[in-house]
């Protein structure tokens, strides 16, 4: 009997940190926060992607595709830990 509710314990340890996932409320509509956060991504990758474009940093750049998906990356969980991190 102890030893099945030790393992009872065990096997509901885990779920202890469990509550809801981050929502924000957006024009009366509750989004995902992690959607706003790859939105914000996608924008700043796009604005950088003209400020390299103009400043002709581009061509040096190298890999564009790997370059602008890390870039996106960072943005978008720079921005989820800047307003989102509880």
């Amino acid at each position: 009997m102890k030893l099945r509710n030790s393992f009872l314990l065990l096997a509901v340890m885990p779920l202890a940190g469990c509550r809801g996932a981050p929502q924000i409320n957006l024009l009366g509509s509750f989004f995902p926060a992690w959607m706003v956060s790859v939105g914000i991504g996608i924008g700043g990758t796009l604005l950088l992607h003209q400020v390299f474009v103009r400043a002709k940093l581009e061509p040096h750049l190298g890999l564009l595709p790997l370059v602008y998906f890390c870039l996106w990356v960072l943005l978008t969980l720079a921005s989820w830990l800047m307003f989102f991190r509880v």
